[in-house]
């Protein structure tokens, strides 16, 4: 997952990175809106997260502008001012989210993580809705996966971590992103889940030409056997 943040506090910012970083997201940083602005223009980021008190260019036009071009993008503002009417006027300025500084790092992780869930089950293209791996082939909105064109039979979470490693396919994948996407609705799930998780959905692909492999010390891969 990569995500931009637009942020000009550079304790705030480099804490941020950090977080976001061993969380397993690879993440890119600008400390003014218009630097920002042509960042977010230029290329493809799964979310933002977007400091409204920016430098060069405020941080609510840069979403205006970014919003006429991108408007799926999943967009996050951080404002120091908390009024109703700020709080308005960010919604309506095409924000999917906003957060109140100061904050706490597991809410903000909490709402990336909702902003990437919303974004994968509402992509707006039918590349989006269906991935294929090898022989395996995974039907998001409808929830359901098959090899071969036979139904694997998969949880709920055996689905979720599934489209997780086939979102990221050929990549490694770290344990704490894997556990972070997992978590929702007010259910954390833990290192210790996602190897059982990882362990059941192994033995169901057994025979699917796809393997989840273990790579040490990082993570997990999804690869072709």
């Amino acid at each position: 997952m990569k995500l931009f943040v637009a942020e000009d506090d550079t304790v705030l910012a480099d804490a941020l990175l950090t977080r976001l970083a061993r969380l397993g997201f690879d993440t890119e940083h600008a400390a003014d809106g218009i630097a920002a602005q042509q960042r977010l223009l230029d290329d493809n980021f799964d979310a933002v997260i977007l400091d409204i008190g920016l430098p060069g260019l405020d941080g609510l036009q840069v979403l205006r502008n970014v919003r006429v071009h991108k408007p799926a993008l999943p967009i996050l503002i951080l404002t120091a001012l908390d009024s109703m009417e700020d709080r308005v006027a960010g919604l309506d300025a095409g924000a999917d989210d906003y957060l109140v500084k100061p904050f706490e790092f597991p809410e903000l992780e909490a709402r990336i993580r909702a902003l990437l869930r919303r974004q994968r089950v509402g992509g707006d293209s039918p590349q989006r809705d269906e991935l294929r791996f090898g022989r395996l082939r995974l039907d998001r909105g409808g929830q359901r996966a098959w090899a071969d064109n036979q139904p694997l039979e998969l949880s709920a979470r055996e689905l979720q971590l599934l489209d997780i490693l086939m979102g990221n396919a050929d990549r490694v994948v770290t344990k704490e992103q894997i556990a972070g996407e997992l978590s929702g609705d007010g259910e954390e799930v833990g290192a210790n889940a996602v190897e059982v998780y990882v362990h059941r959905l192994r033995k169901k692909l057994d025979g699917s030409g796809v393997a989840v492999r273990a790579v040490r010390g990082l993570g997990y891969l999804l690869a072709a056997e």
